[in-house]
């Protein structure tokens, strides 16, 4: 039923409140950039406890430190997401978008005139631990695709109104 301004209405004449906007992309996305943080960071790790990190060429430890930084981002984004603050969407952007350049950038930085050979070997699971890479070039981009859009937004920027906790206090005023 609406009124004739078109705003819906109750049966009993009264205008209906605003609706609580709903938090599946919020949840979602901080789901898959949770599980996307565990991913990202299984790399690193294993450089590190395998090889030790003096050991390592500098353009593995850049490398594993981008793919680290977007784990943590991701981390700390999805931990904020679940906890309704807005600042875990923008984190959740920023993980997304350091997720696709740890991907894009490996490749350039370890082999520099192998880019398209790198990602068919990627797609053929050849490399150790290509799963990580898989990963990140599906799950950055759809945890951006899911911090940015505009529902994910209004959820985490949504408080609800003070209900208050019990009747209203109605005892003698106290005359100072």
């Amino acid at each position: 039923m609406t009124n004739p301004f078109g705003s819906p209405v109750r049966r009993d004449g009264q205008p209906v409140g605003p609706r609580t906007p709903s938090g599946v992309t919020a949840v979602l996305g901080g789901l898959v950039a949770l599980a996307l943080a565990g991913v990202l960071g299984y790399l690193p790790i294993t450089d590190f406890v395998d090889y030790g990190i003096s050991d390592l060429p500098d353009h593995t430890k850049i490398s594993d430190a981008l793919y680290f930084g977007a784990a943590i981002l991701l981390l700390l984004g999805a931990l904020m997401t679940f906890l309704r603050l807005l600042a875990g969407s923008v984190l959740l952007l920023a993980g997304g978008l350091a997720t696709i350049a740890a991907v894009v950038a490996e490749p350039l930085l370890i082999h520099p005139y192998a880019f398209v050979e790198f990602f068919d070997r990627v797609f053929r699971f050849v490399p150790n631990a290509a799963f990580v890479r898989i990963g990140g070039i599906v799950g950055g981009p759809l945890v951006v695709l899911l911090a940015a859009q505009p529902s994910t937004f209004r959820y985490l920027r949504y408080r609800p109104p003070d209900a208050g906790y019990g009747p209203p206090y109605s005892g003698p005023a106290r005359g100072w």
